[in-house]
């Protein structure tokens, strides 16, 4: 199956990424909680983006950091040569899109939430 990178992870049940990682984990999509905050969501330890972990074969990158804080990791990002990129509401980053696009990587204004309730993911 598809390997989704949750960019932003985090074990409050109240940020969007939380929801996200609930349905991925309800509709049993394969996917890698990375965040700067440690814990274990729906039995996956939330990788150290501090580390930059290296993570092979990924699909997506559904991004749930604020423009403002991916500039640190937009290199990291584009590393990890995902197929497509979601910039989920309050992520869109014409700066990355526009890096991504060079990249040949599909780039996806939208909700990663709606897109999984509605079976469009």
């Amino acid at each position: 199956m598809k390997k989704t990178v949750i960019m932003g992870a985090t074990t409050n049940p109240g940020r969007y990424a939380y929801m996200a990682a609930k349905m991925f984990s309800e509709k049993g999509y394969d996917f890698v909680p990375v965040g700067i905050k440690q814990g274990k969501l729906f039995g996956k330890e939330i990788l150290d983006l501090k580390e930059k972990p290296q993570i092979k074969e990924v699909d997506t990158i559904t991004l749930y950091i604020g423009p403002e804080n991916q500039v640190e990791w937009e290199e990291y990002i584009l590393s990890l040569e995902p197929r497509r990129i979601i910039f989920n509401p309050g992520t869109h980053n014409p700066s990355l899109m526009a890096k991504a696009r060079k990249k040949n990587i599909e780039v996806l204004p939208a909700c990663n939430l709606v897109m999984l309730s509605t079976g469009q993911f």
